[in-house]
């Protein structure tokens, strides 16, 4: 198992729903999110780090 340390960056969505969904999807394509946090909102985009897991 391979744990890394990632940060993303997700357009804003209309809703805290859609954001959380756009984010753990996102999180996704890198493996298994362990953790995951929102450390960064500008006027566009979230900034987000998370811990994954992958095989």
């Amino acid at each position: 198992m391979i744990t890394d340390f990632i940060t993303i960056e997700i357009e804003i969505k209309d809703s805290v729903r859609e954001l959380h969904q756009a984010i753990e999807q996102e999180l996704q394509a890198f493996g298994e999110p362990l953790r995951w946090a929102i450390t960064r909102v500008n006027s566009q985009t979230v900034e987000v780090e998370a811990v994954v897991t992958r095989e």
